[in-house]
């Protein structure tokens, strides 16, 4: 069985470059391109991005995936695929800047910049065509007059840096970020420049693999773990809960007439409240309390406020009681934690469950393809354990995630925070998307520049501390020399593109093997955890 072992930052390869496709003044215009300027956000479509995370979405065995990161598509050059013969060396400056960032200042010799420009002028003569003039016999005065001297200075401009940039990115080949290369000296500059000393020099900022410091050194094989479980989901407990809503299921409500409420029947209810004060000019009515129709299920009495369902015990259609209560501190919604509270619920309707008995003859209704009652019961135990077992083992990676970007440091690159800021982006559209429906207008405004750059301002500690969950994770993948097999990784891979073509989402194959990759590595480094922290369970 053949084992993949794989480095934990996807690397710049300067010999695999695609070119975009735009003329390359179009993107060096605007020397620093900003992603927002990029097409990732189109109102037809949730854009390329959102189905690039399509698999991430898909993937149920991590709540917060731990797969590595990549650059965002933030060139603002197109590379060719090969380095160009040069007839004389560039020079190249390396020097550091913020966010795992490195400047590299070119100098451009006379020579290649007149050699470049004779390649200029041997291309437009093959193109141009002039009246009274042979293809290729065009004298050179003729041809630029013909052109513009300005445009030729453009176009020479860029062959100059389209031939000596993959030259200059030779001395950050293997730390180099995909897609993290931007020219920040301005079009204008290095044109000017050119003009008068007919050499040329510019910056090149580039983001490097950045360096994941653990404190403690080590730390994360030391790992000590407090895993909080829901009480509700004890097997045992939901198992039976689960057969008593199937059997309500199949009952009937009857109105109550002779009684009033206990404990199985159901409630139309109006509730209002306001709260106590010892000034009782200052009462206030409590909105979040206040609800019309109702409908209280006794047997989740347990569920809502403390308190409740004694007090309104014994009532009866068409009545109405008012009793005190106190929010308790642990209360879901913070301002109402501690509130004393005058409640006033009136009965509008009361019921009964008619329920049929609970014997073999139901089993097949409650459960298809059972034939008796016991077989019901394991059955629905079995699943209840299966995701017991499966809520466990999230909770814990969950908790194991949450600590390792504690034991962390990394200067982020700001390419790698703008990707993932975009990949969560994407995915809460995605759910906005499948829960809402939204229109396009809905959409367009959603996904415009202002409301991404808005979420990730507000996100920033969020989606820093994502990365550094990812990075630590791929770090952990290197260090202790993880594999998986390549069996794994094809049948991953195949059944990804499936579902994708069975949902009819574009996709790009080598796109999806790498984050097919991610999630392999992540869950093969969430393992190793597993086994070699200390983890204890406690139940909330």
């Amino acid at each position: 069985m053949e084992l993949c072992i794989t480095n934990s930052t996807r690397i710049l390869n300067l010999n695999s470059l695609n070119r975009t496709g735009l003329p390359l003044s179009v993107s060096l215009k605007n020397s620093t391109v900003e992603f927002m300027n990029q097409n990732y956000f189109n109102s037809q479509k949730l854009s390329s991005f959102s189905r690039q995370i399509h698999l991430y979405l898909h993937q149920p065995q991590f709540h917060r995936s731990p797969v590595r990161i990549f650059a965002s598509s933030s060139s603002s050059v197109a590379l060719g695929p090969e380095k160009d013969r040069l007839p004389a060396d560039i020079e190249v400056t390396e020097s550091p800047e913020p966010n795992s960032t490195v400047r590299l200042s070119v100098e451009v010799p006379e020579a290649v910049c007149k050699d470049s420009y004779k390649r200029v002028l041997n291309e437009l003569m093959k193109q141009v065509k002039i009246p009274g003039f042979r293809p290729g016999k065009i004298p050179e005065s003729v041809l630029v007059g013909f052109v513009g001297e300005q445009n030729v200075k453009k176009a020479t401009v860029e062959s100059i840096l389209k031939r000596t940039l993959p030259h200059a990115m030779t001395s950050v080949t293997g730390r180099a970020l995909r897609d993290s290369v931007r020219i920040v000296t301005k079009f204008s500059e290095m044109e000017k420049n050119y003009s008068s000393l007919n050499s040329l020099s510019y910056d090149v900022l580039v983001d490097v693999a950045p360096e994941v410091k653990w404190n403690p050194e080590n730390g994360y094989k030391n790992l000590k773990i407090v895993v909080e479980i829901d009480n509700d989901i004890a097997a045992q407990q939901a198992a039976e809960e689960e057969l008593r809503r199937r059997h309500k299921s199949l009952g009937s409500l009857k109105i109550v007439t002779d009684r009033g409420l206990q404990v199985g029947d159901i409630a139309i209810v109006d509730i209002s409240a306001t709260t106590i004060d010892e000034d009782e000019s200052n009462v206030q009515n409590i909105p979040d309390a206040e609800t019309k129709g109702f409908h209280f299920d006794t047997e989740d009495g347990d569920k809502v406020l403390p308190g409740f369902l004694d007090s309104i015990s014994g009532i009866q259609r068409g009545e109405t009681k008012s009793f005190r209560l106190a929010f308790p501190e642990s209360w879901r919604q913070e301002h109402l934690r501690g509130v004393q509270a005058q409640f006033t619920v009136e009965c509008r309707e009361l019921f009964y469950r008619d329920l049929p008995k609970l014997d073999d003859s139901l089993a097949g209704k409650l459960l298809p393809g059972c034939t008796t009652i016991e077989q019901v019961k394991e059955t629905l135990l079995q699943k209840c354990r299966e995701v017991e077992q499966t809520a466990k083992d999230q909770a814990t990676d969950n908790a194991i995630l949450d600590q390792l970007y504690k034991m962390v440091e990394i200067d982020i690159p700001q390419s790698l925070f703008e990707e993932q800021g975009r990949q969560l982006y994407g995915a809460q559209l995605l759910q906005m998307q499948a829960g809402m429906k939204l229109n396009e207008q809905q959409l367009a405004a959603l996904s415009s520049p202002k409301a991404v750059k808005e979420f990730l301002e507000n996100q920033r500690e969020n989606i820093t501390n994502v990365i550094k969950q990812n990075l630590a994770v791929g770090d952990i993948f290197k260090r202790e020399n993880l594999q998986f097999s390549t069996e794994d990784l094809v049948k991953e891979v195949e059944n990804s593109i499936a579902e994708l073509k069975q949902q009819k989402q574009e996709y790009d194959e080598d796109r999806v093997r790498e984050q097919v990759q991610d999630i392999l590595e992540g869950a093969k480094v969430l393992e190793w955890l597993r086994e070699h922290a200390e983890i204890q369970y406690i139940t909330r």
